[in-house]
């Protein structure tokens, strides 16, 4: 079974990438199931239940997200009503919507999919560590792929949850970050593992913002509006092969970009 993650969309140009070519990572790659992590698909912070309908249209089959999911008031009762956009599991135990969920692909193949949100220069959540192993309780042991997206600031917090959780689910894909990372691996127990999937979005720029913009806001040190950038649009991710027990056989690093 082959699943394509789709790093950070970012925007209208993260929309665009996978509008014009999802289609061709699919195709090239023989992509069974899509998931992408979706929280700044919506104007570059938060998504709308809009943007989230129109992305789940376009060949996604599941979207994850993070720390900016609740931008918008009206994705709460979206969270609560659909099974295909996920928030971190270690938020309180009556925040809305859901940590994690078990999708389908066309065959018939179940897959376990897990958010998670660091901690550290984050938000003080649940233990992301201890929050997975009583999420992975409740799995049920037909299900042999198991996917966790970690949304995380730091390199050291998202390493950790890999070696923690090697060869107790499938893959550990780091987000939130925006950066593509070239640690891609398969860790000694089986696990794939990569720090940052990187993002969909424009690229010239300074982690989908205008440049501009965010060399202002360092320079001095005042806040401004940020802005989506528009150039050099690339859809990043990593494509995961797994076999028919779960184990994780290759995890390739995805780089597409517009021609225009």
């Amino acid at each position: 079974m082959n699943l394509l993650f789709l790093g950070d969309i970012v925007g209208s140009p993260g929309r665009r990438a996978v509008e014009e070519l999802l289609y061709r990572v699919v195709d090239r790659h023989l992509i069974d199931l899509v998931v992408a992590n979706g929280e700044n698909a919506s104007g570059g912070i938060g998504i709308t239940p809009a943007v989230a309908d129109q992305l789940l249209s376009m060949g996604i089959d599941l979207l994850t997200s993070g720390n900016h999911i609740w931008k918008h008031k009206d994705i709460i009762p979206y969270l609560e009503d659909t099974d295909r956009l996920v928030r971190p599991a270690n938020y309180p135990p009556d925040t809305p919507g859901r940590g994690y969920t078990v999708i389908e692909t066309a065959i018939g193949e179940k897959v376990a999919v897990i958010n998670l949100e660091g901690r550290v220069f984050m938000n003080p959540l649940e233990c992301p560590f201890r929050t997975v192993d009583a999420v992975l309780a409740l799995i049920p042991p037909e299900v042999k792929i198991i996917m966790v997206d970690m949304h995380a600031e730091a390199t050291s917090e998202k390493l950790a949850i890999g070696w923690y959780l090697d060869g107790r689910v499938s893959a550990v894909v780091g987000t939130h970050t925006h950066v593509q990372t070239a640690d891609e691996r398969l860790l000694p127990q089986g696990t794939a593992y990569i720090t940052d999937v990187g993002m969909t979005g424009p690229i010239n720029s300074v982690i989908g913002m205008k440049t501009e913009i965010i060399l202002e806001r360092f320079l001095t040190q005042r806040p401004h509006p940020f802005k989506v950038a528009s150039q050099n649009i690339q859809l990043q991710g990593v494509v995961l092969k797994f076999n028919g027990q779960g184990r994780c056989q290759e995890i390739i690093r995805v780089q597409e970009g517009l021609k225009h």
